[in-house]
């Protein structure tokens, strides 16, 4: 029997020692109702990036962003343009481990980019026109395309620290949001990482890497 309960303690413990090392690659449990964030260091608590507002001093305005309704403009080069909502520009979402972005995509050819989230899993919901949407899997998973044209209505899922994209195939303008669970999730797109780093990457090494001539590759370079 105690044999028995020696065992059962260890895989508790075991278990226990995995659930808090997951636990920690995520954003951590509040152990309060909220902490709005602040700018401000006078105000106290330093917590999850963010120092805490006097609760006594939060308002319903706190909880509330209201830029997810106004069309951004898409004259760019990548006919696209996203409104974050990011703990950063809603400082409300702080410690609450959830965030949400608007998507607005120029007619015939509107691109999000190749990109993907450090922090935090996507999901998309389209609002209006049709994108071809998808996202590629690791190397270890021999880097998979899972691609789908995506209509109203139409839900798309892509998994924490994997690239994806969304490109408008409509004849009109195209509106997504897109929720995270995370209060951060972080952006990294990938063109911008590795052409537009600063200071740029020596480009003998993206040659190989890309097998692609010496000069390409500056050209590339200088267009970001």
């Amino acid at each position: 029997m105690r044999v028995a309960t020696h065992h059962f303690l260890i895989i508790a413990f075991v278990l226990l020692a995995l659930a808090s090392s997951l636990a920690s690659a995520y954003d951590p449990s509040p152990l309060h109702d909220f902490c709005v964030g602040v700018n401000q260091t006078k105000y106290g608590v330093f917590i999850n990036g963010k120092f805490c507002k006097d609760p006594k001093l939060v308002t319903t305005n706190d909880f509330v962003f209201s830029d997810l309704n106004i069309p951004a403009n898409t004259s760019n080069r990548l006919g696209s343009n996203v409104t974050f909502a990011f703990v950063d520009q809603f400082l409300g979402l702080n410690t609450l481990g959830v965030t949400i972005s608007h998507v607005d995509y120029a007619p015939n050819g509107g691109l999000n980019p190749p990109h993907y989230h450090p922090r935090g899993s996507e999901i998309l919901l389209v609002l209006k026109g049709i994108l071809y949407a998808g996202f590629v899997t690791s190397n270890q998973d021999n880097n998979r395309l899972f691609t789908k044209a995506l209509n109203l209505g139409d839900l798309m899922v892509f998994p924490i620290g994997l690239p994806h994209f969304q490109l408008n195939v409509g004849n009109t303008s195209a509106v997504a949001i897109v929720a995270f669970g995370t209060q951060n999730p972080g952006v990294i797109t990938i063109a911008n990482a590795v052409f537009g780093s600063n200071p740029p990457i020596n480009p003998d090494v993206l040659s190989k890497a890309f097998l692609l001539e010496k000069s390409i590759v500056q050209y590339l370079q200088q267009q970001f």
